[in-house]
């Protein structure tokens, strides 16, 4: 009985701590539009390994957090949403800190490619839908957040 109990906590910790790992400090980042200021709560995908994640396998993300994809020099930037189970609006921002495009509902558990048209050196990933709903448009400007 003691066995079945301990185990039964020790899992219990894992599971738990499994959570806690999942996301980094939330730091805020604001979208400048033209019904005013967006403000939202961001995790920073710094490492190669944490941009390789990003929100793969959330179940939920809160209507004002989403997470930051920074890259050093303006590129090409391609995503997907393999693993990905939540719609997401992806926000491609140039290195004038402008949105310069929007791929708006991204379809969970896809393995299409997400690529903007422009170079980029930034993606914001918010809740899908909310950048419209929200009046977030293409020339919007971002300020992000300094770690």
């Amino acid at each position: 009985m003691k066995t079945r109990l301990l185990s039964a906590c020790l899992a219990l910790v894992l599971f738990l701590g499994a959570g806690c790992a999942e996301s980094a400090p939330l730091m805020p980042l604001t979208i400048t539009t033209r019904q005013g200021e967006r403000t939202f709560l961001v995790e920073i995908a710094r490492t190669p390994a944490e941009q390789e994640r990003g929100l793969m396998f959330r179940r939920e993300l809160a209507a004002d957090h989403g997470m930051v994809f920074v890259y050093d020099a303006p590129q090409q930037l391609t995503f997907w949403m393999k693993n990905t189970t939540i719609p997401l609006d992806l926000l491609f921002i140039d290195d004038k800190a402008r949105v310069v495009f929007i791929k708006a509902n991204a379809e969970p558990l896809s393995e299409a490619l997400i690529t903007a048209p422009l170079p980029a050196v930034a993606v914001l990933e918010i809740n899908g839908g909310l950048a419209h709903r929200l009046g977030i448009g293409i020339g919007d400007r971002v300020r992000m957040p300094q770690p």
